[in-house]
């Protein structure tokens, strides 16, 4: 009788952390999607499924916001087959079909290309990103999609900033929004304000079926990885850093910047 109590108490506890979990990433994406516009009635977004956990939970936050919005729109759930070695095919098929979301799979060997002309210890990530949006943006013009959306979150955009400052020499990230360069797609990432330790935490409780990369996911020498461990460290040290990091890029002030393409420092006079 004990066991079984402890059973039940444990399975109690598991729900409420769910439904707090859900509550606060379901809390995040809303504002997102009000704060930059990334819905409107009638969209057909195109949801980009990699098998992680971040666009398991994109996917999942968009159903659970579409059966209470306000304005309707659909969702189709894409996944890029890249033909990796060991890729279990049949496992995201057989997810989606269970939750019962349109979808469609796209198969294209980008593996062995990127192995091909990448070599052995160099990051695979900058070919494999812009074979894998080429073929994206083309499948969401096939489907009709007005939006794709991605899975990126709050510590992918702060890691990009740090990337970019470091490595680039440029105050840069990835935008919540976005027109691509090519005029033809706008994409959203509906996951902007939500840390990526949610994500784990609601994708480890959900137990969806996570997928590991094979390219990028399997490199330890990632200029990412170092930023991600700074972020970490800081996490620890001084909580509420990243957050407050994220919600400068949100209060911008040119005129206390460098760029003279922002602000107009010639011409000023008193």
């Amino acid at each position: 009788m004990q066991t079984y109590s402890r059973a039940i108490d444990a399975s109690g506890l598991e729900k409420l952390d769910l439904d707090r979990l859900r509550r606060k990433i379901r809390s995040g994406v809303g504002r997102a999607v009000s704060d930059f516009n990334m819905i409107e009635a009638g969209d057909r977004i195109m949801v980009c499924l990699s098998g992680g956990a971040d666009s398991y939970t994109l996917l999942d936050m968009l159903i659970s916001l579409q059966k209470v919005a306000p304005v309707k729109f659909d969702l189709i759930a894409v996944n890029l087959d890249q033909k990796q070695p060991g890729f279990p095919e049949h496992g995201l098929p057989e997810y989606l079909a269970s939750i019962g979301v349109e979808f469609k799979i796209v198969e294209e060997d980008t593996y062995s290309l990127v192995k091909s002309l990448i070599p052995e210890g160099k990051t695979t990530c900058s070919l494999c990103s812009r074979l894998r949006r080429g073929v994206l943006y083309n499948t969401a013009e096939q489907l009709g999609a007005t939006s794709i959306a991605l899975g990126h979150h709050a510590d992918d955009i702060v890691e990009t900033l740090f990337l970019n400052m470091f490595f680039n020499a440029r105050l840069k990230t990835m935008p919540a929004k976005l027109l691509s360069d090519d005029k033809r797609n706008i994409v959203i990432r509906p996951l902007a304000y939500v840390r990526e330790s949610l994500i784990k935490q609601y994708a480890q409780i959900k137990s969806f079926p996570i997928i590991p990369c094979n390219l990028c996911g399997s490199q330890e020498n990632l200029q990412r990885q170092s930023v991600k461990a700074m972020l970490q460290e800081w996490d620890q040290i001084h909580p509420g850093r990243v957050q407050n990091i994220l919600k400068s890029l949100c209060r911008v002030t040119p005129s206390h910047l460098l760029d003279s393409d922002l602000f107009d420092f010639k011409n000023i006079s008193t």
